[in-house]
């Protein structure tokens, strides 16, 4: 049986975390917006400023200055000139450490994430790639540079994120980061992906590609 979800949004003092603790926590909650539900599968933690592997690396820019607003804000970026990838804030205010949301299960508004997901004249998306990996994950949701930097703890915020209760039967996995080359990715230096076992939305490990270093908040 899955775990009976929390409807109460998560408070700031969730978000305001060590990064890794706030990562766990969100396998098996559930992000809202604009009419489609995913319950969280798979998450990777960045550690801001002092982590390799994050935008906020090297401190505060233009285009991450979300990173170092409230606990719980919401970070989307764009990357390789096509995707989007949304991300939750977290630990102290202005320490620039966020969570990726990776992967996953549409649980309400299929439909409505099949009109953003399909592409005309090819076969349906199969119901378990809708919010497999990041970029799909933001697609499906609706998400793009309009939002960045919602407060996601906001009453009003359009962006909803709730709780649930823990499974204990579920075990939570860790990994390297998917994609992340250098000091931020090399070897089990940095197990900083977690997934909930035996989901199938969870994305496959891809390691970086040296030629292409990427990071991610």
């Amino acid at each position: 049986m899955r775990p009976r979800t929390d409807a109460s949004r998560l408070p700031r003092d969730f978000f305001d975390r060590d990064v890794h603790a706030v990562a766990r926590d969100l396998l098996g909650a559930h992000v809202s917006h604009a009419g489609v539900t995913v319950r969280i599968t798979e998450v990777e933690a960045y550690g801001g400023v002092g982590d390799p592997g994050a935008h906020a690396f090297r401190g505060r820019t233009p285009r991450n200055a979300v990173l170092f607003e409230r606990p719980g804000s919401l970070y989307v970026y764009f990357t390789y000139g096509m995707h989007f990838c949304s991300n939750l804030v977290a630990g102290p205010h202005g320490q620039g450490a966020a969570v990726l949301l990776r992967g996953a299960e549409v649980v309400d508004g299929e439909d409505l994430a099949r009109v953003r997901r399909d592409a005309p004249g090819k076969p349906p998306v199969p119901a378990r790639d809708l919010a497999r990996g990041p970029a799909r994950l933001a697609v499906s949701l609706g998400l793009s540079r309009p939002h960045n930097g919602l407060d996601t703890v906001a009453p009003d915020c359009p962006v909803r994120v709730t709780g649930r209760h823990a499974d204990p039967d579920v075990p939570v996995r860790t990994g390297p980061r998917v994609g992340v080359t250098g000091p931020g990715g090399e070897g089990d230096s940095y197990p900083w992906r977690y997934w909930l076992e035996g989901e199938p939305t969870v994305s496959a490990y891809r390691p970086g590609v040296l030629r292409a270093r990427r990071t991610q908040p």
